[in-house]
């Protein structure tokens, strides 16, 4: 049965799933930005600068002690790994629950009372460290391009 599993498996090589993992990171910050975008729109614009640079200076902090990690390890992990791997080995597995809960959060917050232009800066914060986070992704295929990093 094993052997009819992994005949099955999608496979891929790990510079695929590190460009795939880059662009789901960033796909998904891009995406978050332009929601928190549209929320802060109608107001004045000193307003959505001041929540919009709120929600940055959080994502820069966000990204430094949490998301650079989790892409850090990531690629470790991978790296460790034979080729090729899994295409749903971009993220560990218990990452995939981290992933539903935060969209299950996410639509919970936008169905919410909580008004839009401060959950802008939530959204801001999250989109822009996912979207460095992607950029880490994509910084570790250019390094194995050069061959100044290992796979």
């Amino acid at each position: 049965m094993t052997d009819l599993v992994k005949r099955w498996e999608p496979a891929v090589p790990k510079t695929v799933l590190y460009a795939l993992a880059g662009l789901m990171w960033g796909a998904v910050g891009v995406m978050l930005c332009r929601l928190a975008w549209g929320w802060l729109r109608p107001l004045e614009l000193r307003h959505s600068l001041l929540l919009g640079l709120g929600g940055f200076i959080a994502a820069l902090l966000i990204y430094r002690f949490g998301f650079s990690r989790i892409v850090a390890r990531n690629i470790a992990r991978l790296a460790a790994k034979p080729d090729p791997l899994c295409i749903f080995a971009f993220q560990a597995r218990k990452s995939y629950l981290v992933i539903v809960i935060m969209v299950s959060m996410g639509i919970i917050l936008r169905r919410s009372a909580i008004p839009k232009h401060y959950l802008a800066v939530l959204y801001i914060a999250m989109g822009v460290a996912l979207f460095l986070g992607g950029l880490g992704y994509f910084a570790h295929l250019i390094r194995l391009r050069r061959g100044t990093e290992v796979t």
